[in-house]
């Protein structure tokens, strides 16, 4: 059989042109970013300006206090690199720590989950190095929205409701900037934000007061501000806040043992990729620390495969995408880490045929990771959850304590110059912990995806990065940047990215038809949030599939989900055709995500 063509409709056109794209999550992020390309801005300006808004305009998704992975290409380079905004473990944070607080996994909601804030200092370096704005000129977008209010999203307002009793309750900080008049704002309210409004002033004033004409002088200034986010009021009110004991996910009060020193010793950074081959095209992923890896596994197993075989929309290609997603994540939860992972051992052409070679026609319902260099891989204690459930849908779910799985935004953008970037900020959600009312966001709660036994790749340790689900993707053709990409979702991130690379790579699809394109996902995966179980067999599917393809899993042995017919995957996207036309594409879902451009 052949790839099941793209349907003829689309919910909305893939924009062309030659001027700039913007993609994200919020559509006040995206006309953000398009307003800076409007006004002589690059790429890397346009994002920095929109990744600030998203702290503002999607609080329950991202926020300053959470953490940042992007890919970028500057267009005079040579190759992709990763900027890591990813901050790590706090130095008092142990697995001692966390059992004499009678502690089996670490909280889902709460400081004492809090790793190092990384966002903020990983916009103000990538501002910094490649963009070409002033900071009060890049923030003046987000402060305006603070200060002076936006419309409240829907997802919003139905996270603040399902936590409104945990902010009266336990979290009144929460209740006071959330709850404005005792109650849940409706969906469309105005909210504003002023404490963080004067956070980002405070940003503006520090690097004005540094003095230089020139390059070097912008660079002093954006440094200056850093350090003030480092080193000022922001990290001292942070970390005396998260020392106070407080309501976290297990029922009982503990104290953060974030401190300001923490914060001061975290610098933002860059890193090389890993970069891998499918379909003639480079794949590029941030290392280990995050799941990223995993996708580029999935492909490579997929890789030899019929093309019938990597089709979404059939049974058979449904089935195998499922099953090889299943080897992919054992083999993440089994080695990756923020460690010396063998990922080129794990990529390799041997290892992954003795994996796709355990792919068989009915879905297998055990976590089955690989053995690499003769060692014996070593899974973490999970619990069986039911089928389906351990993620759901993928939509940002959030519970009465506050434990939240599979929140995060996304912001894609590429300019007239060749610039890309694809970024995926996260954490700090305003159902983390309890909001810091000086400064009008709280901090995030990353460490959960770390475990409490030693020894392993993601085992909670101090100054160790937790392992993120954060995974924007590049694609590369002979080395230049077409695609940039990337979804909310958790677990889900590089599961729907990958129906959009198989789409739009082996099916031909336009990018907004591989977007729009019925969407699916495992959960016999183990869950990298609170309280991190796995559903044996777990798929959720979207019932525009149909249902010959849907039964057809179910005989296989697939425990499926129907999650309605608009339900799965959040992607974004931007890119570049080889005559210089841009496009950009955006998830109708949730009628949230937008793109523009010219």
């Amino acid at each position: 059989m052949v790839f099941t063509p793209e349907a003829a409709f689309t919910t909305r056109p893939t924009l062309t042109g030659t001027f700039g794209m913007a993609a994200s999550t919020h559509w006040t992020a995206t006309a953000t970013a398009q307003a800076v390309l409007e006004r002589g801005g690059n790429a890397f300006d346009a994002a920095v300006a929109g990744a600030f808004v998203l702290h503002v305009v999607e609080p329950h998704l991202n926020g300053p206090g959470g953490d940042l992975v992007a890919l970028i290409h500057p267009a005079d380079a040579d190759s992709p690199r990763v900027l890591m905004g990813q901050g790590p473990a706090p130095t008092a944070a142990s697995i001692a720590h966390m059992r004499a607080e009678g502690l089996d996994l670490v909280p889902g909601a709460g400081a004492l989950a809090a790793a190092v804030p990384g966002a903020v200092d990983a916009w103000l370096l990538l501002l910094r190095d490649h963009g070409t704005w002033e900071l009060g000129d890049v923030l003046a977008f987000a402060i305006g929205y603070a200060r002076d209010g936006h419309p409240l999203v829907a997802g919003a307002a139905a996270t603040i409701a399902r936590v409104a009793d945990l902010f009266r309750d336990a979290w009144p900080s929460s209740a006071a900037l959330w709850l404005p008049g005792g109650t849940v704002p409706a969906p469309g309210a105005m909210i504003t934000n002023p404490a963080y409004a004067e956070v980002l002033h405070e940003l503006v004033r520090a690097s004005g007061a540094t003095p230089g004409d020139g390059p070097s002088g912008r660079v002093a200034r954006i440094d200056a501000a850093r350090r003030e986010w480092k080193t000022g009021r922001v990290a001292r009110t942070l970390a005396a806040f998260a020392a106070r004991p407080h309501r976290h996910s297990d029922g009982r009060d503990h104290a953060g043992v974030l401190t300001a020193e923490d914060i001061a010793a975290f610098d933002a950074e860059y890193e090389r990729p890993i970069v891998s081959s499918f379909r003639g095209h480079e794949i590029v992923k941030a290392g280990a620390w995050t799941q990223g890896p995993a996708l580029l596994s999935v492909l490579g197993m997929l890789e030899p495969l019929e093309d019938s075989l990597l089709d979404p929309s059939q049974e058979a290609g449904a089935h195998r995408i499922l099953e090889a997603q299943k080897l992919a994540y054992a083999d993440r939860d089994a080695w990756f880490g923020d460690t010396d992972v063998d990922v080129e051992a794990l990529l390799s052409p041997d290892y992954l045929q003795q994996r796709r070679d355990l792919i068989g026609d009915t879905a297998s319902l055990e976590l089955r990771p690989g053995s690499l260099g003769g060692r014996t891989p070593i899974l973490p204690p999970v619990r069986t959850g039911a089928p389906g459930s351990a993620a759901g849908t993928g939509e940002p779910t959030v519970d009465r304590t506050g434990h939240t799985r599979g929140d995060t935004c996304h912001i894609d953008v590429v300019d007239r110059w060749g610039n890309i970037v694809s970024a995926t900020p996260s954490g700090g959600w305003l159902q983390s912990s309890p909001t810091v009312p000086e400064v009008g966001f709280c901090l995030g709660t990353r460490l959960q995806m770390t475990w409490l036994e030693p020894g392993r790749p993601s085992s909670l340790a101090p100054a160790r990065r937790p392992r993120t689900t954060l995974t924007p993707t590049l694609v590369l053709r002979g080395g230049r940047p077409v695609m940039a990409l990337g979804s909310p979702g958790g677990d889900q991130q590089d599961q729907w990215q990958l129906l959009v690379l198989l789409r739009t790579l082996v099916g031909g699809y336009s990018p907004q038809g591989a977007i729009d394109a019925p969407a699916l996902h495992t959960t016999a995966v183990t869950d990298s949030f609170w309280p991190r179980t796995w559903s044996p067999g777990g798929a959720v599917v979207e019932d525009r599939l149909g249902d010959r393809v849907i039964d057809g899993l179910v005989t296989r042995g697939h425990r499926v989900t129907r999650a309605g017919d608009w339900a799965l995957g959040r992607v974004s996207a931007v890119g570049r055709h080889d005559d210089g036309v841009l496009w950009a594409a955006a998830n109708p879902r949730g009628m949230q995500g937008y793109a523009s451009g010219r």
